[in-house]
């Protein structure tokens, strides 16, 4: 037990004490070391949050209370696995990534210290065993992936992450007062999978709607959700490419798993189903699929618009968590693996042309294929899967989530979910694809002459190319994950 209780510690502050010391220390004597460093501390921490899962899943530890009532919990269940085995690929391959990319970027040490800081802290969100202690973890990772939102120091940078912290803390505090009305109707505060919420007088259940309004709401900031979502696409355009790969493919999935503790873990979706909550929580997530791949149809910068495809994306997961329904709520937990393969995937091509080329607008990129075709081709297959074409994973997720709606007892959301999602994927085909076709097929026009392949490194390429085939797999053998999905959802519901 106490082994287990370690891994679980272990996987949280190794990677925050590494981060702290290259942040208070000056220099290193070179940057190989510098990267030997980093590279330990995230292999290591990857290592022991895998070990963590698979020895102490189904068992909690209280590590102190911080009051007489508020114990701060460390858990591992199915959802923790979920969560953390996507958390652990991309914070790797996007750590390789960057060993390059950060070649052309100031205050290097900086940026992989706070890194480190925000994958120990993510662990700590992924193993949060009851809703205090997530909370604690959620404000945390707000303030610890600021500075990755801030590193190149411009303007428009700051400008950002000042928004983005405007814009978390009014959701938090949103969730807060949640949290508040919930711990005087429930015995306990742990995530307890069909939820814990004791069976409400008629005169709290309105205070109780509101409270579970509030938290969805407010969690749902992290996630993009409308119309509390500007903050995302300020955010991810500015951050390094590696930073916007892990912001838009993990940390706003933060704001999915605390909507998904929220309503599966705390309320219970009995408690909720057929209410007003749910109501107009489907009506902002549609707004959202739709608005989102429509602004990035319009959007010319390539990061700006991989940015508002995030919103999107985001709320087809979320749509699928309001339906309530076992075959929706399997589709968007398939999604959150898909979606975060995937966006990885995009903005880390996006990442290795500007660094390649220096080229960040899509108008700019004609030929880019001719280029750069390695990096063209796995931006291309993970633009289908993001779409939802077969065989990749993000046709699975999406099959799941149509027939989901359809069989769910919502007279209008039925049909209309599927349509919008249908709608959304052509826009996301119009956004993605132009530039798979201008990029591979020019014209006769073209400079052909004085074409040079620029291929970026192995550090960069092995990463994308790694996640592009997880990508595929998912959607080539997918029996043994969504089983497991499915199971996971039976427990919730």
């Amino acid at each position: 037990m106490e082994m287990q209780m370690s891994l679980m510690l272990l996987s949280i502050l190794l990677p925050v004490l590494i981060g702290i010391r290259l942040l208070i220390r000056k220099e290193y004597a070179s940057r190989t070391r510098l990267l030997a460093v980093t590279g330990t501390g995230l292999v290591l921490t990857g290592v022991l949050a895998v070990s963590a899962f698979i020895t102490a899943r189904g068992n909690s530890y209280t590590l102190f209370h911080l009051t007489g009532t508020l114990p701060i919990v460390l858990a591992a269940d199915e959802m923790s696995v979920l969560f953390s085995c996507l958390t652990v690929v991309i914070l790797l391959c996007a750590g390789l990534f960057s060993f390059e990319y950060m070649k052309h970027e100031t205050h290097e040490k900086r940026y992989y210290g706070f890194y480190l800081i925000v994958f120990g802290v993510l662990n700590a969100l992924c193993f949060a065993g009851n809703l205090i202690t997530f909370y604690l973890f959620f404000e945390m990772l707000t303030l610890t992936s600021m500075p990755l939102v801030l590193h190149n120091g411009s303007r428009e940078a700051i400008m950002a992450g000042l928004k983005y912290l405007f814009f978390s803390m009014c959701g938090a505090y949103m969730a807060l007062f949640g949290v508040f009305v919930v711990s005087r109707h429930c015995d306990t505060l742990a995530f307890t999978a069909g939820g814990v919420l004791s069976a409400p007088s008629g005169a709290h259940t309105e205070l109780l709607l509101i409270a579970a309004f509030a938290m969805i709401a407010g969690f749902g900031v992290k996630a993009g959700m409308f119309p509390l979502h500007a903050w995302l696409p300020a955010a991810h355009p500015v951050a390094p490419a590696p930073a916007s790969a892990v912001l838009s493919a993990v940390i706003v999935k933060a704001g999915v798993l605390a909507v998904v503790r929220t309503v599966y873990y705390i309320f219970g979706a009995d408690f909720l189903r057929g209410t007003w909550v749910q109501t107009v929580w489907l009506i902002l997530t549609l707004i959202t699929v739709f608005m989102g791949s429509m602004l990035a149809y319009r959007e010319p910068v390539l990061k700006k618009r991989l940015a508002y495809s995030t919103v999107s994306q985001l709320s087809y997961i979320l749509f699928g968590l309001a339906v309530m329904g076992a075959e929706a709520v399997t589709g968007s937990l398939l999604h959150v693996l898909a979606h975060g393969l995937i966006k990885t995937v995009l903005f880390l091509c996006a990442g290795a042309i500007i660094f390649t080329t220096g080229r960040t607008r899509v108008d700019e990129l004609r030929g880019i294929g001719k280029e750069m075709p390695l990096t063209m081709w796995c931006y291309t297959i993970v633009s289908l899967g993001l779409i939802g074409i077969p065989p990749t994973g993000g046709f699975i997720s999406k099959w799941y989530l149509a027939i989901g709606s359809l069989a769910a007892a919502m007279p209008v959301f039925r049909w209309l979910g599927p349509v919008i999602l249908l709608v959304s994927a052509l826009l996301t085909a119009g956004y993605l694809l132009p530039l798979t076709i201008r990029g591979f097929l020019p014209g006769a026009d073209y400079d052909y002459e004085h074409l040079q392949k620029r291929e970026p490194s192995p550090l960069m390429t092995i990463p994308i190319a790694i996640l592009t085939a997880l990508s595929v797999l998912m959607g080539l053998f997918p029996a043994q994950l969504t089983d497991w999905l499915t199971r996971l959802t039976g427990h919730l519901m």
